[in-house]
C-alpha cells in the first residue's frame, strides 16, 4: 500500500498530539492520585451524576471488566458508590461520593484551565477551523476504528 506525503503528515501530526496528551495524562493523573482510566471514569461519573457501568465502560471504550476493576478501586478509594438497581440487580449505577465530586471538581478546573490556554494560543481568527477540523478527524477516526471504513 502506497501512503502520500498527506497521509504521512496526518499520522505524525496526529503522533505529536498523542505525545504532548500524554504529557498532559500525566500531570492530570499525578495531580488526583489516580490512573488515567481512573481519573477518566471519575470525569464521566461526575458528568452524568448516575450512571451504570455498561454505559461507563462505553463512553471510555474499555471492556466491561477492564472499567469494573477500576470502578472498585474507585470505590475502595472512597471516590465513588457503586449500587445494585433494586429492580434489575445485574444493572450497577456508579456515583460519587464526596469526596469524588471534590476530584471531579479539581480535574475539571485543571483542565478547563489547561485547554483554555491551548485555545487562546490558537489565532482568534482560526478558532473555529480549529475546532471543526478536530471534529473531522475524531469521526473519521471513529469511522475507521468502529466501522472498518477507509
Amino acid at each position: 500500500m502506497i501512503i502520500s506525503n498527506n497521509e504521512k503528515e496526518l499520522r505524525e501530526l496526529i503522533r505529536q498530539i498523542e505525545a504532548k496528551l500524554g504529557i498532559l495524562n500525566e500531570m492530570k493523573s499525578s495531580c488526583c492520585g489516580v490512573s488515567f482510566t481512573q481519573c477518566h471514569a471519575i470525569t464521566e461519573i461526575g458528568r452524568a451524576c448516575n450512571i451504570s457501568l455498561n454505559e461507563l465502560a462505553e463512553k471510555l471504550n474499555v471492556d466491561n471488566s477492564t472499567m469494573s476493576r477500576n470502578v472498585n478501586n474507585i470505590v475502595n478509594k472512597g471516590l465513588a458508590n457503586r449500587e445494585l438497581d433494586p429492580n434489575d440487580r445485574r444493572y450497577v449505577t456508579i456515583s460519587l461520593t464526596e469526596n469524588g465530586k471534590k476530584m471531579f471538581d479539581e480535574i475539571e478546573l485543571t483542565m478547563n484551565n489547561y485547554f483554555k490556554k491551548v485555545y487562546e494560543n490558537i489565532p482568534q481568527d482560526k478558532r473555529a477551523q480549529a475546532i471543526e477540523s478536530l471534529e473531522l478527524i475524531a469521526d473519521a477516526i471513529t469511522k475507521s476504528v468502529c466501522c472498518n471504513k477507509g
